[in-house]
């Protein structure tokens, strides 16, 4: 028997079918038993009011909860766009009296509050938002060489996707400003927000694979392999997809091999702005610690790339790279 129910009256064992594309949550099929509480916690927080369950399917649907099962699920807590960019930012950068390793750390830490917020609510006013708070620290890091300097050597080595996203922002448009300083022809701010907003379609995995402290199974790689097309078809959502950002979003894990997703690309196949956002992608990786494995400082990180990964990577590329650590 099929029936159409409110979020907050699901339970585990209930057997549910989402009125959505799977584009539009976070799971990998529209009909699922609930296995856990953190997956009522989901679809509460993807936005749906009522969905229908199939009584018929479950046989635990009316058993009587564990004691710590009875617990109130909450909506999301919703980021306004004029809360996304603290004001400590636009201040740090203002004042030219702050020596650059104190400014350095005010500019990371705002930065890390921007993606946070916006991984917490990926509304289209808030990407717009953030964008323009991705702008001004683009401006800082291609005009101030001693500030972005700093910001180089402060950054965060625990892996979340907002810790991750911000590290992999600024060391990209350190490449990209490295590479490009001769030329006008690139849009530093699109190519910052891309940087930045490169894994945005996690929003879209289960916290819970993203998170877990051990080796993926095949299927949930399958699963998190999806996030350049999920982040793609966000920022088209949202209507924040410029040439820059898809490029990025969607390139981001391509190897010169070929052996990338989720195209496959090849060598010069493989957009420039893609290239950079691998490099920064994968040294982030390898330098973030994780429950399963320590991270490996700078030179570490750079000798596993050059001897282990390089067919990974452009050859000139990756030489330009490491100079930003000599």
């Amino acid at each position: 028997m099929k029936k159409k129910i409110k979020v907050q009256d699901l339970k585990i064992g209930m057997r549910v079918n989402l009125p959505a594309a799977w584009l539009n949550h976070p799971f990998l099929k529209n009909r699922f038993t609930i296995s856990s509480r953190d997956q009522i916690q989901k679809i509460i927080e993807s936005g749906f009011k009522e969905v229908i369950i199939d009584a018929a399917a479950a046989h635990t649907v009316h058993r009587e909860p564990a004691k710590d099962e009875n617990v109130e699920f909450k909506l999301p807590k919703k980021w306004e766009p004029e809360q996304l960019i603290p004001p400590e930012l636009k201040e740090a950068i203002r004042d030219k009296s702050l020596p650059p390793e104190k400014k350095a750390e005010i500019v990371y830490q705002c930065s890390l509050k921007i993606m946070t917020r916006l991984l917490e609510d990926p509304r289209a006013e808030n990407i717009r938002e953030a964008k323009r708070g991705i702008t001004s620290i683009v401006d800082l890091i291609v005009s101030d060489d001693a500030t972005s300097q700093n910001l180089l050597t402060i950054t965060s080595h625990d892996y979340y996707t907002y810790t991750h996203s911000v590290n992999v922002g600024v060391l990209s448009i350190l490449i990209s400003k490295a590479l490009f300083k001769d030329s006008f022809t690139h849009d530093m701010h699109e190519l910052g927000a891309g940087f930045f907003l490169h894994d945005i379609g996690k929003v879209r995995i289960d916290q819970d694979i993203l998170n877990k402290p051990g080796k993926l199974t095949d299927e949930e790689m399958q699963e998190v392999r999806q996030h350049p097309l999920l982040g793609y078809k966000l920022l088209d959502q949202t209507k924040q997809l410029t040439e820059e950002c898809k490029i990025i979003v969607m390139q981001h894990h391509e190897r010169e091999d070929g052996n990338g997703y989720p195209n496959h690309m090849k060598g010069k196949d493989i957009h420039i702005y893609g290239r950079i956002c691998s490099m920064a992608d994968v040294y982030d990786a390898l330098t973030s610690e994780r429950p399963y494995k320590s991270g490996l400082t700078t030179f570490e990180a750079l000798r596993v790339m050059k001897e282990q990964m390089l067919n990974h990577f452009s050859q000139d590329l990756f030489d330009k790279f490491v100079l930003l650590f000599a």
